[in-house]
């Protein structure tokens, strides 16, 4: 089962990132009200990009990898420019 680091626009304009394995149902949670505490209040949201992982553990660690980047470089992350790396 493949697992994703996703990445949402909120209608705030802040980012939400997270991780699933079943994006549509997850992004559907999260316009519906029922996803994190933190999309409720800033609906809708947009999904901006996702980057696949081969199982829960992988996409959990990438998942704190991205949060821990600035605002600036959180989409540059799904690129996979090698230079992150050297920023996380």
């Amino acid at each position: 089962m493949t697992w994703l680091v996703y990445l949402l626009e909120c209608s705030d304009g802040t980012f939400y990132a997270g991780i699933t394995n079943r994006l549509e149902h997850r992004l559907a949670a999260h316009n519906s009200g029922e996803g994190a505490r933190y999309t409720r209040s800033r609906r809708p949201v947009v999904l901006l990009a996702t980057q696949p992982h081969p199982d829960r553990s992988e996409a959990s660690k990438a998942e704190a990898r991205l949060k821990k980047l600035p605002r600036t470089l959180k989409l540059a992350f799904f690129t996979g420019d090698p230079d992150l790396d050297n920023l996380i």
